[in-house]
């Protein structure tokens, strides 16, 4: 089978309208998932929801007694943004050296960098001692429902030796991320004639005192050394039903990024400690640990060297600030993971978004190194 240029490839998963929601990665799953067949790889397809396609995608190795080593990447997208672009979002236009479109870098450059590296590596199948092993996600944007879909069905992932997440790090090897704890916050009241309101108990004045309190909230944690202090946004905020009421309810919607591996039960219960006098519940919608892998790992040590090789840069210990299918995955595969990706951190989910052309192909040639010294 001939090698898919990355670039392209690129190009034609941007053109899959996968923005989520609603998602429906189906037809982009089984492009990629027809691709990897005719290599040589075996499939499997998992849906959480109708269209909403998991692939699992494994070639093995010659050994059976080495684990494979585990590439991901997600095909959904976040939504466009109120915010005109200048070029089409799904148009997957290259101009002055710079791929444009919804998912350039967050991250079907990655999927495309993952799935030419690994064809490329099917090539000379008796050559891997290790297996290879695509795990390519839905949902990952909204808190990582397909990959927790996929690990909880016994015997659809495995073990892995090691997994290389394809996120946006403009291919410098980072060893970790914060996790997320997605709160919903709702707030009750008494509804009552507009022109008479202290006859109502309002819903949406105890939901704006418990929101400007939570603006001081201070979460007592020591900073990590890599992964920074966590973090607390309250991103939406939502109620009443018409102008001329009082409003019985309201809610809002608090991101927090999180530094410590199963601390959330604590910081929930922080806040509802803190929140108490304001008459708030709480309730968690999206829980995702962060992750953190030895730097002196001897695949983190494998990946570095690869870099340092061949694009002539020293990594040294480097988180990220978003969450990625790690949270999930390398606890379900058992696996130490790293990050690497041509994508630009910083144009996630940004308007006119886009990836840099070269750090394409300058990605394959990292991955297949990478596979050549781990796998082979």
């Amino acid at each position: 089978m001939t090698i898919p240029d990355a670039v392209s490839l690129t190009q034609a998963l941007i053109r899959f309208d996968t923005v989520n929601p609603p998602g429906f990665e189906r037809d982009c799953a089984h492009h990629l998932g027809v691709m990897l067949e005719e290599a040589g790889f075996a499939n499997s397809y998992y849906e959480f929801a109708d269209g909403r396609t998991t692939l699992v995608s494994c070639l093995p190795g010659r050994d059976e007694s080495l684990l494979p080593l585990a590439m991901t990447g997600h095909l959904d997208t976040v939504p466009f943004g109120h915010q005109p672009w200048t070029r089409a979002p799904l148009a997957g236009e290259i101009a002055d050296g710079k791929l444009y479109g919804r998912g350039a870098s967050d991250m079907k450059s990655g999927v495309a960098v993952a799935v030419a590296s690994a064809v490329a590596a099917a090539q000379q199948p008796e050559s891997l001692r290790r297996g290879l092993m695509l795990i390519l996600t839905a949902g990952e944007e909204t808190g990582c429902e397909g990959s927790r879909y996929v690990a909880e069905i016994e015997g659809a992932l495995g073990k892995a030796s090691a997994l290389l997440v394809a996120e946006p790090t403009s291919n410098l090897p980072a060893i970790g991320h914060r996790g997320a704890l997605w709160l919903r916050g709702e707030t009750a009241g008494v509804t009552a004639h507009g022109s008479m309101p202290e006859k109502g108990v309002n819903a949406v004045y105890k939901a704006s005192r418990a929101i400007a309190k939570l603006e001081q909230f201070g979460f007592n944690e020591k900073r990590d050394e890599l992964l920074g202090s966590p973090s607390l946004n309250v991103g939406t905020v939502r109620g009443g039903l018409n102008i001329n009421s009082v409003p019985d309810y309201a809610e809002f919607t608090i991101d927090i990024r999180s530094i410590e591996r199963k601390s959330h039960e604590k910081i929930l219960s922080q806040l509802k400690s803190y929140l108490n006098d304001e008459g708030v519940g709480l309730n968690a919608e999206v829980d995702l640990d962060p992750v953190k892998t030895d730097f002196n790992h001897p695949f983190v040590q494998c990946v570095n060297a690869v870099v340092a090789q061949e694009i002539q840069i020293v990594p040294r210990p480097m988180t990220l600030p978003f969450f990625t299918d790690a949270s999930i995955l390398a606890a379900a595969l058992c696996a130490p993971t790293v990050i690497l990706g041509p994508g630009e951190t910083a144009l996630a989910h940004q308007t006119d978004e886009y990836c840099f052309v070269d750090k394409i192909p300058e990605a394959v040639m990292l991955y297949e190194k990478i596979i050549d010294s781990w796998c082979r």
